[in-house]
């Protein structure tokens, strides 16, 4: 996938990967119960659909015309993204899984951005991977620390106090 890559297909492949994670996160956020495990995924949703939007500016093809039509699409029956969500949710999806799921998915997509990023000769379009790298890292942290909360481990803001103690 990372050998000889073509950047403007890199680009494409990228947009359709955010609009998968944002219908993930979308769909994710319709079955959870825990409030704040659905207000996460539906932050992340958007944010999905931005970075999408980061990729699509630098997309010089000409097939995908109009961004929101591009986005309002129905998801993608092939996305390993919501083939892996919709396994979940025949066997009883709860808010502990799709967040386990998730920074599984978000850890392995910043992997892959990173790779490309660096196989990548012009500097404007490796510096929207590594900016997209940078945020996938950072909904990875948010995932988690939602699973901590959830799970009821030592959130990070309880930290001092429990050094303190």
């Amino acid at each position: 996938m990372f050998e000889n890559v073509d950047v403007q297909e890199a680009i494409k492949r990228s947009i359709q990967t955010e609009k998968n994670a944002r219908d993930f996160y979308r769909l994710g956020a319709k079955h959870m119960k825990d409030e704040r495990a659905r207000k996460a995924f539906e932050v992340l949703a958007k944010e999905e659909a931005e970075h999408a939007h980061w990729f699509y500016e630098i997309y010089e093809g000409q097939d995908i015309p109009d961004f929101e039509a591009f986005m309002a699409v129905d998801p993608a029956r092939d996305s390993d993204w919501l083939t892996d969500l919709e396994k979940e949710l025949m066997e009883e999806l709860d808010e502990r899984k799709a967040l386990e799921l998730a920074m599984d998915k978000e850890l392995q997509l910043e992997k892959q951005l990173r790779e490309l990023a660096d196989k990548i000769p012009d500097e404007k379009v490796r510096e929207v991977f590594l900016k997209n790298a940078h945020s996938t890292h950072n909904h990875y942290e948010i995932i988690e620390s939602e699973y901590a909360y959830l799970m009821g481990m030592v959130h990070e803001t309880d930290i001092d106090t429990y050094v303190r103690e």
